[in-house]
């Protein structure tokens, strides 16, 4: 018999999917098919089929919660079985991400590189690194010990551990490093990156990639020439970016697709960033998307039953759920929003503490969402979202941060590209009723 308990913890909607892990493995589920292409497998083919041994750079965004880390972290293990050494990181460990600048990037960049290559006994001591930190301690005056002995890694980590907490701190470090950044990435590439590639050979290994996963997450507060900090991370300074000479692949803010500074981020960047959308429950007419529906079914009752195929679960359905229309609407009302069908889920089982549940309680769990998200949306934003109703398009950079990045609205992907709805929690508000 299912334990609520267990089937609770399965829905967490903060744990991030590793393939790699046997159970998480269970739980995952492909949406490709429903999601406008397979973008996983454009980014493995462009890094180990068309472009092996060139360095390549990839942008890879959408909605948060939508998904993206789960599908890097598979990209990640797809590339190891193609035998490619993967560094992936989330970048929020690393920066205050109100406060990021390109320095602090390629910092975090070869702290985590040469953590992972110290892992597997690949131990460089680029000289330009040795004598930039301790030129570094002088500068900052400071008690971190920054020794030339030290592995390369735990030197940036003391020295970013130092600033990050300290903005002070950290602004005399970026005001010494700006002028060198172009040093830093030569040095970066020449005396770390390259040499690592070389020894990966050795071992046996076809290149390096590295996955720098959360930097959609930096705030969107102006830089002090006014410019917000995802146009000036991506945009003005995304040819810095783009120059490493191995092959990487960044998260970005969904913004920057809408922004008036898209096609410099295509040109900076020499391609398209990798959208990834909603699982599409509805399609542009209006009418359910039966594949979409079926998918998310799945990915819901794999978290209560891991071990059985797809039928045994779908005949499982009245051990949670007091009928299959319940089950239903809960696909409908997330949106094809992963994270949000998890979050309404968890708040479902929370609340109801036994199976199977219900479809009153799910009402409840609606009403509550429904009126978190009404409280933050002001009356210019309901004619707006009227509007999306109506055209399924958002454009410009206000509509965007006033509705996607608010999640009132969602995109969506089929064979003729993007289009948006509103999110499905407010469609019952009084304020959207004519």
């Amino acid at each position: 018999m299912l334990d609520v308990r267990n089937f609770y913890k399965a829905t967490n909607p903060s744990k991030t999917l590793d393939i790699t892990n046997t159970q998480d493995q269970k739980y995952y589920t492909d949406f490709s098919t429903v999601r406008g292409g397979k973008l996983i497998e454009e980014l493995l083919d462009k890094i180990t089929f068309f472009s092996a041994d060139e360095a390549t750079c990839d942008l890879f965004t959408g909605h948060i919660g939508s998904g993206k880390s789960t599908e890097l972290l598979r990209l990640r293990a797809d590339l190891e079985r193609e035998g490619f050494h993967v560094v992936y990181f989330e970048s929020s460990q690393d920066l205050e991400m109100g406060d990021v600048d390109i320095s602090d990037i390629l910092l975090a960049i070869a702290r985590q590189v040469s953590k992972s290559l110290e892992n597997i006994k690949i131990n460089l001591k680029p000289s330009y690194f040795t004598k930039l930190f301790q030129d570094i301690g002088d500068f900052l005056q400071t008690p971190i010990e920054l020794s030339a002995e030290a592995e390369l890694s735990l030197v940036i980590g003391k020295l970013t551990a130092k600033t990050k907490e300290a903005p002070k701190l950290r602004d005399k470090l970026r005001d010494y490093l700006e002028p060198r950044t172009s040093s830093v990435l030569q040095c970066l590439n020449q005396e770390l990156l390259t040499p690592a590639i070389a020894a990966l050979k050795r071992q046996g290994k076809n290149g390096l990639v590295v996955i720098v996963d959360n930097l959609d997450r930096v705030d969107n507060t102006q830089k002090p020439s006014g410019r917000p900090q995802p146009e000036y991370l991506f945009v003005d300074r995304g040819e810095q970016l783009s120059k490493l000479g191995c092959h990487v692949v960044y998260t970005i803010p969904l913004a920057l697709i809408f922004s008036n500074d898209a096609e410099r981020l295509t040109e900076r960047f020499g391609g398209d960033p990798k959208v990834l959308p909603m699982v599409s429950v509805r399609l542009r007419d209006g009418s359910e998307c039966a594949e979409g529906m079926k998918l998310l079914r799945q990915m819901v009752l794999a978290r209560a039953f891991p071990d059985f195929d797809s039928q045994q679960r779908l005949q499982a359905i009245p051990e949670i759920f007091d009928n299959p229309e319940t089950l239903d609407r809960l696909c409908h009302v997330s949106g094809g929003h992963v994270r949000n069908l998890l979050r309404l889920l968890n708040r479902w089982i929370q609340l109801e503490k036994q199976l199977p549940l219900s479809w009153e309680r799910l009402d409840d769990v609606i009403r509550e969402r429904r009126n978190q998200l009404s409280l933050r949306i002001d009356d210019q934003e309901w004619d707006l979202l009227r509007q999306v109703a109506q055209s399924k398009q958002v454009s410009g950079d206000e509509n965007y941060n006033r509705l996607i990045r608010s999640m009132f609205v969602f995109e969506y992907r089929d064979r003729d590209g993007s289009w948006f709805d509103i999110n499905p929690i407010l469609l019952e508000a009084k304020q959207l009723q004519l």
